[in-house]
């Protein structure tokens, strides 16, 4: 059986190879990481399940700079179509923005998460998209048909905790 092949990942401001070793081993192995390193793309995009899970590791890490609905602080917002570093666009390319860090004030993150919280912070992300459904490239022609805009006067936390599972392909 051939060895999957894995995508290159490189810092946003370097472009020198990532070092993935520098990630907590705990979060290294997981179907998710796996996938989204064969792919470039995140599983836990779309997954109602993950959701739960993912907001709180955003709320954690992510939101004191960039806003608790992703609408900007100190740092940019995410959750419209303008993207500071256009390769954030791409699952791949937010990964490598949020795992290495970029200019100014975003420090890596890669001692500090795993790379399963990273694509849970980048599925969070996704989900507060208030532009047009069009433009989410990260986005399949099936999740763009389901998409429904988050609405934060709306939202209310999860009661409890479901099992984030990534549906089978």
């Amino acid at each position: 059986m051939a060895l999957a092949q894995q995508i290159q990942l490189v810092h946003t401001i370097t472009g020198m190879p990532l070092d993935l070793s520098l990630s907590p081993e705990n979060g290294r192995d997981t179907p998710a990481v796996k996938e989204s390193s064969e792919t470039g793309v995140n599983p836990y995009n779309g997954v109602e399940s993950c959701m739960h899970e993912a907001e709180e590791v955003y709320l954690t890490a992510c939101s004191g700079c960039h806003g608790h609905i992703g609408e900007g602080k100190l740092g940019p917002g995410l959750n419209d179509d303008y993207w500071t570093y256009p390769k954030n666009q791409t699952d791949k390319g937010l990964f490598e923005t949020i795992y290495g860090g970029a200019r100014s004030m975003m420090g890596p993150q890669a001692s500090a998460r795993t790379m399963d919280e990273i694509l849970l912070v980048i599925a969070w992300i996704r989900h507060l998209y208030k532009g047009d459904v069009e433009g989410a490239v990260w986005l399949t022609d099936e999740q763009k048909a389901n998409f429904v805009a988050f609405d934060p006067d709306h939202h209310k936390p999860e009661a409890e905790e479901l099992e984030c599972e990534i549906p089978a392909q």
